[in-house]
C-alpha cells in the first residue's frame, strides 16, 4: 500500500510540474463587436499571422512570438498589442468606438490595458488644437503636466516587467521632447517663416539643363518649390500630379522648381531619374543635401515639402499644398496665378 501511495505521489508531482511549466506560446482570443472583416492580422517587421474571426465576432488562436510590441489590424483600424509567450490574452472591442472600447483580460492584460489607455491619452494631447498656440511658459507647464500624467498612468498599471516599464519611461520622455520640438518648429514657421517675410534663399544650385540657378534668378514670378529625393517614395508619387499642374499652368506667372536633396554619391541617379521620367520645370541639385542652408532655414525635416514664394521673393507659405491636393489649385486661384 505504501508503495502504491508513493507511486501516486510521484505521478501527481510530475503532473503538477508539467502544469506549472510556462507555455512557449501565446493564447489569444476574444470577441469583436461590429467586426470590420473576417480576420485579424498581428504583425511586426519580422512576424505576421492571420487569425480568423467567426461570424459572431469571436476568435481564438495561438502564436509563438518574440516578446515585444506588435500591430493588431482588423481590416480597417489598428492598435498596438504587447505579446510574450505564456500570455493568455482575451480581447473585447466594439469597432464603432474602436480605441475607446478596447479591453483585455487574462495573463498579459495589465500591459495591454495600459497601452490602450496610453493611446487614448496621446490622441487627446495631439488633438488639442490650442496646445501650439500657448505662450512658451504655459506650453512648458502643459508639457510637464502631460509627462507626469503619462508616468502616473504607467505607475498605476502596476506592471512587473521592469524592462517594459523602463522602456516606456524613455518613450514618454521622448514623446514629450518630440512635442516640444514640434512646438519650436511651429513657432519658427509662424514667425521667421511667416507669410510676407523674405524667403530664405539658395544660390548657385546645379541646374540639370546646365549652369547654376539661384532663387534671385527667378524673381518676377511665383516660385513653387518641390524639395524631394530619388529615394523618397511619397515624393515620386507626387510626380504625375506635379506634371499635370505644370501643364495646366504652363506660360502663367509661376515657375516650378524641384530641388533634390540627394547625397553627392547619388548625383548620377538624380540625373538619370530626371531624364528617364522627363521631369519638367527647373530641376536643381542642392549643394549640401540636408545640410544646405535653404533646407535648414526652412526647417525641412521630411520630404516631400512644398514651398510657395511670391514674385518679389517673399514667403507665401512655407508648407504649401502638394500637387495632388485640390487646395493647391484653390491657392493659385486665390493669388490669380
Amino acid at each position: 500500500m505504501k508503495k502504491i501511495i508513493y507511486v501516486l505521489a510521484v505521478a501527481i508531482a510530475v503532473i503538477a510540474c508539467k502544469e506549472e511549466a510556462p507555455k512557449d506560446y501565446v493564447t489569444f482570443s476574444g470577441k469583436i463587436t461590429n467586426k470590420n472583416s473576417d480576420s485579424l492580422i498581428i504583425r511586426s517587421r519580422t512576424f505576421s499571422k492571420k487569425i480568423n474571426v467567426n461570424e459572431n465576432g469571436t476568435f481564438s488562436d495561438t502564436l509563438k512570438v518574440e516578446k515585444g510590441a506588435f500591430n493588431l489590424f482588423d481590416g480597417s483600424e489598428s492598435t498596438t498589442i504587447y505579446l510574450g509567450n505564456g500570455f493568455d490574452l482575451i480581447l473585447n472591442l466594439d469597432t464603432k468606438q474602436f480605441d475607446e472600447t478596447i479591453k483585455y483580460e487574462g495573463i498579459g492584460a495589465n500591459i495591454n490595458n495600459y497601452l490602450a489607455a496610453l493611446a487614448l491619452m496621446q490622441e487627446e494631447v495631439f488633438e488639442d488644437e490650442t496646445l501650439f498656440e500657448l505662450e512658451k511658459t504655459k506650453f512648458d507647464e502643459k508639457m510637464n503636466d502631460v509627462n507626469l500624467k503619462f508616468k502616473n498612468l504607467l505607475a498605476e498599471a502596476k506592471i512587473v516587467d521592469t524592462a517594459f516599464v523602463s522602456g516606456q519611461e524613455k518613450q514618454i520622455d521622448g514623446l514629450t521632447k518630440y512635442i516640444a520640438s514640434s512646438y519650436e518648429e511651429k513657432q519658427y514657421m509662424a514667425t521667421v517663416l511667416a507669410k510676407g517675410n523674405a524667403s530664405p534663399i539658395f544660390e548657385n544650385y546645379e541646374n540639370f539643363k546646365g549652369g547654376t540657378t539661384s532663387l534671385n534668378d527667378l524673381k518676377g514670378k511665383y516660385v513653387y518649390v518641390d524639395v524631394w529625393a530619388t529615394w523618397c517614395g511619397p515624393c515620386k508619387r507626387e510626380i504625375p500630379f506635379l506634371k499635370e499642374v505644370e501643364k495646366a499652368y504652363h506660360g502663367k506667372n509661376v515657375e516650378f522648381v524641384s530641388i533634390s536633396v540627394d547625397k553627392a554619391k547619388d548625383h548620377e541617379a538624380w540625373k538619370k531619374m530626371v531624364e528617364e521620367k522627363e521631369l519638367g520645370g527647373v530641376q536643381l541639385f542642392a549643394d549640401k543635401d540636408w545640410s544646405s542652408d535653404f533646407v535648414k532655414d526652412y526647417k525641412i525635416n521630411g520630404i516631400p515639402r512644398f514651398i510657395l514664394i511670391d514674385p518679389v521673393g517673399n514667403i507665401v507659405t512655407p508648407d504649401a499644398p502638394r500637387p495632388s491636393s485640390e487646395e493647391l489649385i484653390s491657392l493659385f486661384d486665390e493669388l490669380k496665378i
